[in-house]
């Protein structure tokens, strides 16, 4: 059993966590005269050694996630889903969106062409909810900053979120608050092509240059945002306004992260920070949650494709539902 801790310890601490990377930087800039205990040297080390270690953890994962992805083409995964009911079909959708895209706005294409081929709506609202909130991608990077045993809980709430808010919608018979435009759309079989390995990997290296040009000005601005914190900020400050122990913590960073857009990538040495600074875990979280499942340009696409009502609904379930797994996160990880 030790040895088990001992391989796992190493995995999270070397390979996710990359602290020889961490010590390489430091080392590096002591030589060159930079005093890495410094604010600004400091800022100046957490900047480099998180971009260079989310970029390398960014390409295996997208990499990797896409080279499976390429087995769910849109036909396949609506025929997949179409042969589901209930909270099955729920689950199921919830299950898909962890090896899609990683942000909503990839995402809502998507959900358009799973709502226009006819699948039931609480079963593409799962998939909506779970594509940019629980992806791969959050487990592995999630892992990297604060352990296994945390993000293997959020993946789990996040996906339960996915599948209460995909049945509470599919309930309450939203159909008609679609846009008409695709509710019209009607069903068009398409018969994929079979790929070769070689395909698949191309793919994957496709899928990886469009994402890394996508999401790097989010990432260096994110650990920008990030190095300041870590650095600058007092700890006191961040701990009166966002400690685990102030109710309105959650709300309050729900709140901020809506109206911006990120992924998860981007979002990461924010928490990083903000976790060090001494903010709630549960109020990094639902910062998290909100930039990457509500961003403003994410909701004025999905506008395109449902009426207010049902956008309104849809706002007010996964917010609650945010707001819901921060206030467990602060009380089930404040002792």
């Amino acid at each position: 059993m030790n040895t088990v801790k001992s391989i796992w310890f190493f995995f999270q601490d070397q390979i996710l966590g990359m602290q020889w990377l961490k010590a390489l930087i430091t080392n590096l800039l002591t030589a060159i005269g930079v005093d890495s205990t410094s604010a600004l040297g400091g800022s100046l080390c957490f900047f480099i050694y998180d971009v260079i270690k989310i970029f390398i953890l960014l390409s295996v994962l997208i990499f990797s996630i896409s080279y499976i992805q390429s087995f769910f083409p849109p036909e396949r995964t609506k025929k997949i889903l179409g042969r589901f009911h209930g909270i099955g079909a729920n689950t199921l959708a919830a299950l898909l969106g962890t090896v899609t895209p990683f942000c909503s706005c990839s995402s809502i294409p998507l959900f358009i062409g799973f709502t226009s081929a006819g699948l039931p709506l609480g079963v593409t609202f799962s998939f909506l909810i779970s594509s940019p909130l629980v992806d791969l991608g959050s487990l592995v990077l999630l892992t990297s900053v604060f352990g296994g045993k945390i993000a293997v809980v959020y993946v789990v709430v996040g996906l339960i979120l996915a599948v209460l808010g995909g049945s509470l919608i599919e309930h309450l018979h939203l159909e008609n608050e679609v846009e008409e435009f695709i509710r019209s759309a009607g069903r068009v079989d398409i018969n994929m092509p079979e790929l070769t390995v070689a395909d698949r990997l191309d793919y994957a290296k496709e899928q990886l240059l469009s994402t890394v040009q996508k999401v790097a000005p989010y990432i260096f601005i994110g650990v920008g945002i990030g190095a300041l914190i870590h650095n600058f900020i007092p700890q006191t400050i961040v701990e009166q306004l966002l400690g685990a122990d102030k109710w309105y913590s959650v709300p309050l960073a729900t709140l901020i992260g809506v109206p911006m857009y990120a992924d998860i990538f981007g979002t990461i040495p924010v928490a990083e920070s903000l976790f060090a600074k001494g903010a709630g875990l549960g109020t990094i979280l639902s910062f998290m949650m909100g930039v990457t499942a509500l961003s403003l340009p994410s909701m004025i696409m999905l506008r395109k494709a449902v009426k207010p009502k049902l956008l309104a609904i849809f706002i007010a379930v996964v917010t609650v539902g945010i707001m819901l797994i921060g206030f467990f996160f602060n009380f089930a990880f404040s002792f």
